[in-house]
């Protein structure tokens, strides 16, 4: 049997990944630092994975599969000395913790002389993870062991689109392990970042240049998202379904989408039709009950998600460049200015910014955006429309949307 390691066993890993790389007949061992999580990999050797499906859940079973203690660094060697592939889903701020340990299975294969690539897929929401983690690894070894890492290992950035929120809480309890997930699993990748063969992999889409993909993610999906939340919060909604089946918001993320889109399309010179689509269907999959997504959870942490070059500032720039103007998506920037729960101190960074120093500073600070620029200009009108709760209708009406 072909063998995966899953660096990760959280919900992406097991959700996404794990049941890709079991429905293409990889054993799977999932490395973790949760040890409930690893001692029931190992005690039941399965987990199930529920797909949902209009008002009820398919279930997927996910076999052949192992826990590896993430402290045990001879262990998790030992794992990757023999993989035939592997993925990581950590997130960004752990991969630093991660590099020495892979380090150690790739030193392992360098010292028994094995010749086949191994190539990881970087599961990380972050633009060039794949890149920040080589330099992490390498770091870590011997000239000898770097000039077999470049010639062997291949560090390969994807674009996660699948949604997989928290389980909810009634299977959570009759099922530790289970993860529920909407239907979507495409797992774009690219394609140039292989070392030898690509592996068959169900539901892969090897690209290049993936430059399109990342930003077709970042620009479209996350953007749109964000936007949904944030007004879905304006408007007193607890779940994103119930933000995005509503008709004004709805109508703000299709416009968003479109502008976006515009720009994608004379960017890439990918065929609008095909973004229209992809568009289409997102605004559907938001509106999906069974994932229970919350507008907190999807808008959390506005001190990353409105920062320059990511969703709402990369995109205006993007939009800037080619000659489209991102009225909807600085809308979107502008109610994102709004959103702080309690809790969320990165989001209450920036409201407090905003109400201190006014939104057209903050918009400079943290998103990069000129005071003078149409861009902030549209979303300190939006800011102040919120700050008299002012009806959507009106707020879009007044930005002619």
């Amino acid at each position: 049997m072909k063998h995966a390691v899953m660096y990760g066993a959280g919900n992406i890993g097991r959700g996404f990944i794990g049941q890709l790389f079991h429905q293409s007949g990889y054993e799977i061992a999932f490395i973790d630092v949760n040890m409930a999580v690893i001692d029931r990999l190992n005690a039941d050797r399965s987990y199930p994975v529920y797909v949902t499906a209009g008002d009820h859940y398919d279930r997927c079973d996910v076999t052949d599969v192992r826990g590896v203690n993430g402290r045990d660094a001879e262990a998790i060697a030992e794992a990757i000395a023999g993989a035939d592939i592997m993925a990581t889903a950590v997130g960004v701020n752990i991969l630093k913790f991660i590099a020495a340990p892979i380090a150690g299975g790739v030193r392992l294969r360098c010292q028994r002389g094995c010749d086949k690539p191994l190539n990881i897929i970087v599961c990380e929401n972050m633009i060039e993870a794949d890149r920040y983690l080589a330099g992490l690894i390498k770091a870590e070894l011997t000239e000898e062991e770097q000039a077999y890492f470049d010639r062997y290992v291949g560090l390969v950035e994807p674009s996660i689109g699948r949604m997989v929120p928290a389980t909810p809480a009634e299977i959570a309890e009759k099922e530790p392990l289970a993860v529920c997930v909407e239907p979507y699993c495409e797992l774009p990748v690219d394609r140039d970042a292989f070392k030898g063969e690509i592996p068959e992999i169900v539901n892969l889409v090897p690209f290049s240049p993936f430059d399109f993909f990342i930003r077709r993610k970042l620009f479209l999906h996350n953007m749109s998202h964000a936007l949904t939340a944030y007004f879905g919060a304006y408007q007193g909604y607890t779940y994103i379904w119930e933000a995005a089946g509503d008709p004004a918001i709805r109508a703000l993320a299709g416009r968003a989408l479109a502008e976006s889109s515009r720009a994608l399309s004379a960017e890439y010179g990918v065929a609008p039709e095909t973004l229209k689509a992809f568009s289409d269907d997102l605004l559907t999959r938001f509106e999906n009950r069974l994932l229970g997504d919350t507008v907190e959870r999807v808008g959390r942490d506005t001190k990353r998600k409105l920062a320059a070059g990511d969703r709402f500032a990369g995109t205006i720039a993007l939009c800037e460049k080619q000659g489209v103007r991102p009225a909807a998506t600085a809308a979107g920037l502008g109610a994102g200015l709004r959103f702080a729960p309690a809790g969320d101190e990165l989001s209450r960074e920036l409201f407090e910014d905003a109400a201190a120093n006014g939104p057209a500073h903050t918009l400079a600070l943290y998103s990069g955006l000129p005071e003078d620029s149409e861009a902030s200009r549209i979303a300190c009108r939006v800011y102040a429309a919120m700050a008299e709760r002012k009806p959507l209708s009106e707020i879009a009406g007044m930005l002619g949307l």
